[in-house]
């Protein structure tokens, strides 16, 4: 607050008890679903899913429920479904060949993305989440898109760890998140805005 902010969203900070949230969300990916269903380090989850579940307000299906995730939601709790589509980059990219790379948690979503969009996959590099990309990585993938007459395209979150000097050559691709029914997530939201203080 003393820094002017009204309100502060958070991403990956369901876990964290020393948080007062107003309102929690449980995204789940519909193509990955809870994974194995097992907490870390024998699955991807953090807690049972039934515990976070419970201090939610509802989840959030983003993608088509291709592992059944929703029926191990507890039935009262409400799943609102949303898509993600490609950021309005894409469609300068329409017809164009790109040279695709990422280090994000599920790459697969990002390289189907582009497509989406109607650029033409010459190649892809997955790297690990949260790769901390350095001047030699740089150095091999704008190579490889040079051999492949290919635009080199990565996503937001990669673009801010490339190295400077190389971001000149690099064009990011943006996604927006289209909700099925708009309405319903503005409902859970407005007497969160009617409590932010609007400016003098």
């Amino acid at each position: 607050m003393a820094a002017g902010a009204h309100a502060i969203v958070m991403d990956d900070g369901l876990q964290n008890p020393t948080l007062q949230k107003d309102l929690s969300l449980l995204i789940i990916d519909g193509s990955f679903g809870f994974g194995n269903g097992r907490i870390i380090p024998a699955g991807p989850l953090r807690e049972p899913v039934a515990e976070a579940a419970s201090r939610v307000r509802a989840a959030v299906m983003i993608g088509a429920d291709e592992c059944g995730a929703a029926a191990l939601l507890p039935p009262s709790l409400p799943v609102l479904r949303a898509h993600l589509r490609p950021g309005p980059e894409a469609e300068l990219l329409a017809g164009q060949p790109v040279y695709a790379f990422c280090g994000i948690a599920n790459p697969r979503k990002f390289f189907a993305t582009l497509q989406e969009g109607g650029a033409v996959l010459a190649g892809r590099m997955a790297f690990a989440d949260h790769y901390p990309f350095d001047a030699g990585d740089m150095r091999e993938l704008l190579a490889e898109a040079e051999s492949l007459r290919a635009i080199p395209v990565t996503t937001r979150k990669d673009f801010v760890r490339i190295p400077p000097a190389f971001r000149s050559r690099v064009t990011v691709v943006t996604v927006r998140l289209e909700w099925e029914q708009p309405a319903a997530i503005e409902a859970m939201l407005e007497p969160l805005a009617q409590r932010v203080p609007m400016p003098a």
